[in-house]
């Protein structure tokens, strides 16, 4: 693999394709990518906020000629550090999985505004969640646009001449989630089916349609992986998730047959295989994640009291990582 630094800005991987990367990866902070050929061009993914959008688009017309009329629009699933910025292409081809808009629709830039200004009322959930991204994006302003062509399995695509396939392989981190590869040039551009050097957020599951999507991108020819959060990698970084996605879901069932809870569980279940990775307050949403599975409950961790009580756990861990001194924002230059 190239060695790609893990600096803010675009990335030219090389005919045609581009990565946009934020630094430092963790809550909101995430890439972008583009894809070129002939004169035509598809984006993958707008970022959190109008702001970041923009300066992002601005550099990719200024540095790519077929960017100055970008064709179309991916999103790879509806959280909205992938999607807040679409009004910006609005009126463009804006392509994502059915479950994406789901996802959209449940998560309106509104509330986040909302939770700009009311997060002090909202305890240690609300100080968490400003601590990590409410203090760091503008959600003021931003309206909803939503995709407009909606897929299921798999579909292709030519931007030029050059075959793009988008492949569905939700629900997994979301209950929309594509995997935008481009076969000739052997990239792959993940969304948040990779976390490189943090965490996942298992938001939806099931976690072994997860461990699928690792697989399938496995199974690919691939040089070049764009991760939806984190530095640049390649199959290494596909299977280092795949690998702490194994590990959780067996862990986890091993704590469900000695009788703990999810939240025990979460606390016991050792990290030390990756302890240089960041957000390990996730372990919450990810352990949830996996009792969902083992005891077949289609509740999701998105349903709003679910979703709260989530928030304030990840806070107490973080805020008690934060005054032990531990820095668990990390190893983030893609090294595992």
């Amino acid at each position: 693999m190239k060695n790609f630094r893990f600096t803010k800005g675009l990335h030219d991987l090389g005919n045609g394709l581009h990565a946009w990367l934020l630094p430092d990866g963790s809550w909101g902070w995430s890439n972008a990518g583009l894809i070129t050929d002939s004169g035509q061009s598809l984006l993958v993914d707008t970022l959190f906020d109008l702001n970041l959008t923009r300066e992002m688009l601005t550099a990719m017309r200024d540095a790519v000629p077929a960017a100055k009329d970008i064709g179309a629009l991916v999103n790879t699933h509806g959280n909205g550090d992938h999607t807040f910025g679409n009004q910006l292409l609005e009126g463009k081809r804006i392509i994502a999985a059915a479950g994406c808009i789901e996802d959209m629709r449940h998560r309106p830039p509104e509330q986040l505004a909302q939770w700009q200004r009311e997060w002090r009322t909202m305890g240690v959930a609300g100080a968490f969640w400003y601590e990590v991204m409410g203090a760091h994006f503008d959600f003021q302003g931003i309206r909803m646009v939503l995709p407009n062509e909606t897929f299921t399995g798999e579909k292709r695509m030519k931007v030029g001449d050059k075959e793009v396939v988008l492949v569905d392989v939700s629900p997994a981190h979301t209950r929309g989630d594509v995997l935008v590869y481009v076969p000739k040039d052997k990239t792959v551009f993940t969304g948040d089916i990779l976390f490189n050097g943090g965490h996942p957020a298992i938001w939806a599951g099931p976690v072994s349609n997860w461990i699928r999507a690792c697989d399938l991108m496995l199974s690919w020819d691939l040089e070049t992986v764009v991760p939806g959060h984190g530095a640049i990698t390649d199959k290494t970084g596909v299977r280092a998730m795949r690998d702490y996605l194994v590990y959780l879901l067996a862990q986890s069932k091993v704590c469900r047959d000695a009788g703990m809870d999810f939240q025990q569980a979460a606390e016991k279940i050792s990290l030390d295989r990756f302890a240089s990775w960041g957000e390990s307050e996730r372990m919450y949403v990810n352990v949830h994640a996996c009792y969902r599975e083992l005891e077949a409950n289609p509740a999701s961790s998105e349903e709003r009291g679910i979703r709260m009580a989530l928030l304030e756990l990840m806070g107490k861990r973080y805020f008690a990582n934060k005054a032990a001194g531990h820095d668990h924002s990390k190893c983030r230059d893609g090294a595992h």
